[in-house]
């Protein structure tokens, strides 16, 4: 008695057949999220010139040393093992490229103190005022995060 299903034979088609029905559904897959759904974002992001910031990230000035040295804020620090650095048009840019341009920025620390994120701002991202320089602006005021906007005002 066999209690493993038996091979199929060379010459039937059932495996050709789910062969074809998977390579549809992968066909099907990739056309909508590859075409409709990635560019799309991109697009939306692009036309508003706009960037979605985390609540920690703070505005500074940006100077580039002999990476990994940088100077924020006029103070000497160091940027963290890591840290990803995003130009303008939010692409990613290395560190000795911008060495000695002065830049504004937005910025988040680990939790040594380094610098781990930069994002140089565009245009657009420059109007978007007040935006905190200290963590102590940032746990006074409120961020609404939808609309990477910051409002001094406190509700206690």
């Amino acid at each position: 008695m066999y209690r493993c299903a038996m091979p199929a034979r060379p010459g039937s088609r059932a495996p050709r057949r789910a062969l074809q029905a998977l390579a549809a559904s992968i066909a099907v897959l990739t056309a909508t999220v590859g075409t409709a759904l990635l560019p799309q974002t991109a697009q939306a992001q692009a036309a508003s010139g706009h960037r979605f910031f985390p609540a920690k990230a703070l505005r500074g000035t940006l100077v580039v040393g002999t990476p990994p040295e940088v100077t924020l804020n006029g103070k000497d620090t160091r940027l963290a093992p890591g840290a990803r650095i995003k130009d303008a048009n939010d692409m990613v840019a290395l560190s000795a490229s911008l060495s000695g341009q002065k830049l504004v920025v937005h910025y988040t620390t680990d939790l040594s103190g380094l610098i781990m994120d930069v994002w140089v701002l565009n245009s657009v991202e420059l109007e978007n005022k007040p935006w905190p320089t200290t963590t102590k602006e940032a746990s006074e005021w409120s961020f609404d995060a939808a609309n990477q906007k910051w409002s001094k005002s406190s509700w206690w």
